[in-house]
């Protein structure tokens, strides 16, 4: 879940609460105060298996995303924009239990779900169960802002990422 200035915006138990809700002119200064919390999935590594250098990979990547949701909120970016930034890296990667680095379903399948809300709006869009998106959350954006639909699931949600030209993935 998140909240952008207490709306429930997207998941991934990311937070963003500040003045960050509401747009800003061009001309206005800066947002200056905000806070972005990431969450990097659940799951369990254990300490034996936790090397420094794992540990340290680990805390590069969630740097990373804070920094790719900070940068749009820094430049005035929209809450929105910046959850889909954060979360792209974690998706991207594969260290996290999504997108690249989902855990595999029960027949050693990628299966990947993502849901985004924006609470001024109240609209909301998911997709569920696809396996060839590369970056899901942007598909649930899409299907938010796109189609007439708060929810699509496997082929259907597929075909849809395919008819707004977006990328499928190739799953081993």
């Amino acid at each position: 879940m998140a909240l952008c200035a207490g709306r429930i915006v997207c998941r991934f138990c990311l937070l963003l609460m500040s003045d960050v809700a509401t747009p800003r002119p061009a001309a206005a200064e800066p947002r200056a105060s905000f806070v972005l919390v990431i969450h990097g999935g659940a799951g369990v590594i254990s300490r034996a298996e936790m090397t420094p250098e794992k540990e340290a990979e680990y805390r590069r990547a969630l740097e990373e995303s804070l920094r790719a949701g900070s940068e749009v909120l820094q430049t005035n970016g929209m809450c929105l924009d910046a959850v889909i930034a954060a979360i792209k890296v974690l998706e991207d990667s594969p260290l996290f239990n999504a997108g690249r680095g989902a855990v595999l379903n029960s027949a050693g399948e990628v299966e990947l779900d993502a849901a985004i809300m924006d609470g001024a709006t109240r609209k909301a869009g998911a997709i569920a169960a696809v396996k060839h998106v590369r970056n899901p959350i942007e598909l649930a954006r899409r299907v938010m802002d796109k189609s007439p639909h708060v929810m699509l699931v496997v082929d259907g949600a597929e075909a849809f990422a395919t008819e707004q030209g977006m990328a499928l993935a190739p799953r081993d």
